[in-house]
């Protein structure tokens, strides 16, 4: 067992040291503040290291249905949308919100 400093521990993980300090602040990686300086432990950083990879791995899997189905087009009575269809109802969401201005009611 070895401890680490905030810059070891930090090469250790290959990320930025102050990262690493928000992260030991939150309480979200293993870590100690005994005095004015963070105190990490190797073993427990490979451990939380190890137990990053199933988040991952969980990340990276699909969940549910397919976005386009022939389920979904029965039960919202549409379907998959083409490209060119999307672009529209996109533009149309982002379009400026804007009024008409009030005739004038005075004619010259």
């Amino acid at each position: 067992m070895r401890t680490l400093d905030l810059t070891e521990a930090s090469a250790f993980l290959r990320m930025h040291p102050e990262t690493l300090r928000r992260l030991a602040a939150a309480g979200e990686i293993p870590s100690a503040k005994p005095g004015k300086h963070w105190v990490f432990i190797d073993e427990d950083l490979a451990n939380w290291l190890r137990s990053r990879y199933a988040e991952t791995a969980r990340a990276a899997e699909p969940r549910g249905q397919p976005t386009c189905s022939t389920a979904d087009q029965t039960a919202a009575g549409g379907g998959c949308d083409s490209p060119r269809q999307t672009a529209k109802k996109y533009a149309s969401l982002l379009a400026p919100k804007t009024r008409r201005l009030p005739r004038s009611t005075k004619r010259s």
